[in-house]
Order: structure tokens, then sequence, then C-alpha cells
């Protein structure tokens, strides 16, 4: 008669399965933590973006070219603040105006920098 054969996983087999699933595990926690990073990133620029947006709309509007010079201005979207720089620079054309405008998050950091022409007409 021939010795029965066990059937089963041993010890190190399963460990081994053990290891291999935890690894998985790790890789999509670490996947899904990257994406919600770049999502709340992704947030704040785009508000950062609007307020941006809506500041240099406000200056077209008023139809005057801004003076030469830095000023600053602060701005709330999405329940957020947001501070922004604004630096007006001359052309070599004396109608137009060059526009930057940095946008910053509440701790200072630089999110987006956006710049523009204007025009005096």
């Amino acid at each position: 008669m021939q010795p029965r054969a066990e059937r089963g996983l041993t010890l190190v087999e399963v460990l081994v399965a053990l290891t291999i699933v935890a690894l998985t595990l790790a890789a999509g926690i670490k996947a899904a933590g990257a994406l919600s990073g770049n999502a709340e990133r992704l947030e704040s620029t785009l508000a950062a973006q609007w307020c941006a947006d809506s500041h240099l709309a406000n200056l077209r509007l008023s139809r005057q070219l801004p003076p030469v010079g830095d000023s600053e201005f602060s701005c709330e979207q999405l329940g957020r603040s947001y501070a922004g720089r604004v630096s007006v620079r001359p052309t070599p054309n004396p109608l137009f105006r060059r526009i930057d405008v940095r946008m910053l998050d509440a701790d200072g950091q630089s999110l987006l920098t956006y710049s523009t022409v204007m025009s005096r007409l």
C-alpha cells in the first residue's frame, strides 16, 4: 500500500501568497493616495485660476490700463482663501501693458502664474 498523499498548502506557500497579496494591497493604497493628492492639487489650482481670471476680467471691465507697478489682492473660491500678486509692466508699445498674476495658497505656496497683455482700447 502506498502512503496517502497529503493535499493542501505548506506553510511556506501560504506565507508567499500572503506576502504577494500584502505587496499588491500596499501598492494599491499608495496609488490611491497619490490620486487623492493630485485631485486636491487640481482643485486648488483650478480655484486659483478662477480668481486670476476674475481679477483680470475686472481690470478689463474698468476700461483703463492699470498703472505700472505691483499690487496684491485676495480672493475666496470653494471656501478657500487665495492671495494674488499682480505685476504690471510696460511694453515697447505704450498702448499695451503686460500683466502677470501670481496666485498663492493660504500657506504662501505658489499655485500658478497667469500672464496676459492688455490694451488701452
